[in-house]
């Protein structure tokens, strides 16, 4: 859509016969609509109020599916909208290369036609890393694509890999009342996270009834009837009704025959470009999961509108650097800027503030007080280095601090936090609160 707005022609090919990508479909859409009807049941259950008109209630995996489907359509009819009103053409099929200015494009009826682009962008995305010697096609085991066909809830389920994907779903499925096996290849949760969010995880995930089982390496993955079995190196060997494989991503490049434009991918096919979002070949450019790091949604939009900048010569580019991360586990995730290992690392002169959820008016209205936020800044001029937030919308209450982050000078100091006014009771009073515990360390 920026494309057209600066005035380029623009074309869109789609592997799907409706609009949205992996983001859309298979990706960001239908787990967090997922997570979130999750969580409704289970703020409902945890209330006693409720108590007084009927007892506890469970939904199905099923039922929250179809709450998740209702959201995939309302974003499908939006976005076919904003194609048809940018007049962006839209092709159905797989496209490869066969010059340099040249896709193919193989239409589901089995014909093909040549497209010709002066600029070509590649953003088709990722999907789950499967190994060779784990049979995907058995109906008890699964990746993050094919979960979203289980049609019934497992009494238990076993999720091999720790990292955003997998923490999700283990709270998914846990809020399902399921019994959730976490397999992590490494030695903590999350480990690009700060330390002490990626413990708070941990520690509630394991307090909900999830068992984590950390430095594991699986040898097997074996199907039956009605049951998998999962061999580890370590010789543990865990039976479970439902088996998720969430360990690593590969990029979409292997069907684009990159041979014919002299590019080439990673072994994780993932494609490397400069500043430009630009490949090692000219005038072709890449965005979104395919280039890798970070892989998020919000990162790709910024990606694309960045090299539509690029493309139309108009100066408006910038590459994506300090971006915020958000994790919907239950409860969520959200960090910008530095950890406290990386500044300690540097030897940056930092002190932390900390604002509990619990000690805060509008967490104990909702209930949700499990929960803090945790501002890190520089004990000499007070500039605030990173944010960190584990909590009910952590999500959202992190983009307060990303703002008074992301001025420059004097703008970037804690003390914006005492100088300004909060509506009370809100979420965005714990910056105050944090501000405060921080600044009160200082000697």
């Amino acid at each position: 859509m920026n494309g057209t707005k600066a005035g380029l022609k623009v074309a869109v090919v789609d592997t799907r016969p409706k609009v949205g990508g992996n983001c859309t479909h298979q990706g960001t859409i239908p787990s967090k609509a997922l997570r979130h009807a999750v969580h409704q049941v289970m703020q409902y259950n945890r209330n006693p109020m409720f108590r007084y008109v009927s007892e506890q209630k469970w939904l199905s995996y099923s039922q929250v599916r179809e709450t998740a489907q209702k959201v995939i359509d309302k974003q499908i009819a939006m976005r076919a909208r904003f194609y048809a009103r940018n007049r962006v053409d839209l092709f159905f099929g797989t496209a490869k290369f066969i010059q340099p200015h040249e896709v193919q494009l193989d239409l589901p009826d089995g014909q093909s036609e040549v497209l010709t682009a002066k600029d070509i962008v590649i953003a088709t995305g990722s999907r789950p890393y499967r190994p060779p010697e784990i049979d995907f096609s058995h109906p008890r085991i699964f990746d993050s694509d094919t979960i979203l066909t289980l049609n019934h809830t497992p009494r238990n389920i076993v999720i091999y890999g720790a990292g955003v994907i997998g923490c999700e779903y283990a709270s998914i499925f846990n809020g399902l009342g399921a019994k959730v096996d976490l397999i992590n290849p490494g030695e903590r949760l999350l480990a690009f996270m700060d330390d002490e969010i990626s413990d708070a995880l941990s520690y509630h995930l394991r307090g909900n009834g999830v068992l984590i089982r950390h430095n594991e390496s699986f040898v097997s993955v074996e199907g039956a009837d009605d049951h998998v079995v999962l061999t580890l190196e370590s010789g543990k060997r865990i039976k479970c009704e439902a088996f998720m494989w969430a360990n690593g991503r590969t990029g979409n490049t292997d069907q684009l025959n990159l041979d014919a434009v002299e590019l080439k991918a990673n072994g994780r096919g993932q494609l490397e470009v400069n500043e430009r979002y630009e490949t090692g070949v000219e005038h072709i450019y890449a965005a979104g999961d395919v280039i890798g790091w970070p892989s998020l949604a919000s990162a790709a939009y910024d990606q694309g509108r960045s090299v539509s900048g690029v493309i139309s010569e108009n100066g408006t580019y910038r590459k994506i650097n300090d971006i915020p991360t958000g994790i919907y586990t239950i409860p969520e995730i959200s960090s910008v800027g530095k950890t406290e290992r990386e500044l300690t690392a540097a030897k940056v002169p930092y002190e932390v503030g900390k604002a509990y959820f619990k000690d805060t008016a509008r967490a104990q209205i909702t209930g949700e007080e499990a929960g803090v936020l945790k501002l890190l800044f520089h004990r000499e001029t007070t500039e605030l280095l990173g944010i960190h937030c584990f909590g009910d919308q952590a999500a959202e209450i992190l983009h307060i601090g990303q703002a008074i982050m992301s001025q420059k000078g004097e703008g970037n100091s804690i003390r914006y936090f005492l100088e300004h006014t909060f509506n009370y009771p809100t979420m965005a009073e714990a910056y105050r609160v944090a501000a405060l515990n921080g600044l009160n360390r200082i000697f």
